[in-house]
């Protein structure tokens, strides 16, 4: 079985990912239309920065891949799926649990694949919020995620 089918199989085998285990980050569900996806963060020993906060690098690891994984869920193997670009903007300490939610509509991924098939290539833009417990905004994050048919050529 190749990479990406055991993930699209059981993608909470993400949380055995060894770089997720050691920044403490956690896929906590993923509902069954595959559209959203929430990862959360605990505050430990391991991933706090010398202020007792979390570590910057870990928050940004929290919304690294799950927008790509989304767009994966809809689009399958006959695509090419990348990150091509991110910004992260941290708005204040992250402190306890921090949780971010990952979702894309399911008439947008609809409307994506059609834009994609037709000109063969495209680049999306994504924002999420990484939240603390109280719900305010620790960081802002904007993903850019280019796709392409496999079989486009220009």
């Amino acid at each position: 079985m190749s990479r990406k089918k055991w993930f699209y199989k059981t993608p909470k085998l993400l949380n055995w990912y060894p770089p997720y285990i050691g920044a403490g980050i956690k896929l906590e569900s993923i509902n069954n239309e595959r559209t959203e996806m929430i990862v959360s963060m605990k505050l430990r020993w391991f991933n706090r920065n010398v202020y007792g906060t979390h570590f910057g690098g870990s928050l940004y690891a929290m919304t690294d891949p799950f927008f790509v994984f989304i767009v994966y869920f809809h689009f399958g193997d006959d695509y090419i799926i990348w990150d091509k670009a991110a910004s992260i903007k941290f708005k204040r300490p992250g402190k306890g649990k921090v949780t971010g939610r990952y979702f894309i509509p399911q008439e947008k991924l609809v409307q994506m694949r059609k834009e994609v098939d037709t000109l063969g290539k495209k680049t999306y833009q994504f924002d999420a919020d990484v939240l603390d417990e109280h719900n305010k905004i620790v960081a802002s994050v904007q993903k850019e995620i280019y796709i392409r048919r496999k079989d486009f050529t220009h």
